[in-house]
């Protein structure tokens, strides 16, 4: 299994919004960055993502779970880039803020901090378990 982060404006899908979405998921499209389009190829069914409010808020929030692998994002006219479809499996207890991950030296090297605008980026094992931690979510 893989770890990921995946960001959203809250306005435009939050949290709240892919839990209502239900067991069916949702679908993660309107990438247009190649480097984050890349990184949806690389998920696999079952890999986990933390679901991070850009913009307003800055803070992971919450858990999904990769339902299906990347295919032709439909809202792509050209057919060049891909989405996934991902369900909810979580909120965290408290959210991790963008401020507290910057503050902790162990996590200094995320994308989150190092590619601020790049919003489909890989976790690594160790900071996916630092940032369950700071959100008083003990890993199963």
């Amino acid at each position: 299994m893989k770890y990921w982060l995946l960001k959203s404006e809250p306005n435009v899908w939050s949290i709240s919004n892919q839990k209502k979405a239900g067991l069916k998921g949702a679908t993660w499209d309107g990438v247009r960055n190649y480097q984050a389009a890349n990184n949806l190829k690389k998920m696999s069914k079952g890999d986990l993502c933390f679901f991070y409010h850009s913009n307003i808020g800055k803070e992971i929030v919450g858990i999904v779970k990769v339902i299906k692998t990347a295919f032709i994002d439909p809202t792509d006219k050209e057919k060049k880039f891909v989405a996934v479809q991902v369900k909810f499996k979580k909120a965290l207890n408290k959210p991790v803020s963008l401020e507290n991950i910057k503050k902790n030296p162990n996590l200094n090297k995320l994308p989150l901090i190092k590619q601020s605008r790049l919003s489909v980026m890989p976790i690594d094992t160790k900071s996916w378990k630092i940032i369950l931690n700071m959100s008083n979510i003990k890993k199963k």
